[in-house]
């Protein structure tokens, strides 16, 4: 585990929650499904939009571009987004040649600022230990076949730094505003397990 004194805080905060809702489920005060609903939102929606609006911005604006990629703290800030989990925030780019996916191999250190939410599978022990040590074949299961010459870097998040992946522009979007591109950006490929489509909002 960390040695951050907040994320043992933060640790302890989540237990305590996660108590408190087992005992008002339990005793028919809260909907457990609606929960999850709402956890949802914030993991996949509400939260993620945020680092949707920095990688649009940075694939229509070449100069934010790179600001983005020699300080990532600061060019978030630009936008309005940083907080306790972003002051040391590292922007990987991916590109054809180079594909970055991270995780946090100690704990479950993640970009809040930028992408809501951590999922679950990104806090499991055996995301942390597996990608580390296999990346191209935990990317296959999770959907993601990358070419044998692609070279993938695994970015290791700890209490320090925590990195956000800049993923590539699917082409056939030159005429898009930042806006429309930003719909298409997804947490998992600010995490790297993914790659933005434009067929999948199309």
């Amino acid at each position: 585990m960390s040695d951050d004194p907040h994320d043992h805080e933060r640790s302890r905060r989540a237990l305590r929650a996660e108590a408190l809702e087992a005992l008002l489920v339990e005793k028919g005060l809260l909907d457990a499904t609606a929960v999850d609903e709402i956890v949802r939102h914030y993991e996949q929606d509400v939260g993620p939009m945020n680092g949707a609006r920095v990688v649009a911005r940075a694939w229509v604006d070449p100069a934010y571009r790179e600001r983005l990629l020699a300080d990532g703290a600061k060019a978030v800030a630009e936008l309005g987004f940083g907080g306790a989990q972003t002051e040391h925030l590292v922007v990987l780019e991916n590109s054809q040649a180079v594909h970055n996916v991270v995780v946090c191999s100690l704990c479950s250190c993640y970009p809040w600022g930028v992408l809501g939410l951590p999922p679950a599978w990104y806090k499991s022990p055996e995301y942390r230990a597996r990608v580390v040590r296999e990346p191209r074949k935990v990317l296959a299961e999770l959907g993601l076949a990358l070419d044998d010459s692609v070279e993938i870097r695994v970015a290791d998040s700890s209490a320090e730094v925590r990195y956000l992946v800049l993923p590539q522009r699917p082409p056939g979007t030159e005429s898009l505003g930042e806006s429309e591109l930003a719909a298409f950006v997804t947490r998992d490929c600010m995490i790297g397990v993914a790659v933005v489509s434009a067929r999948a909002r199309a």
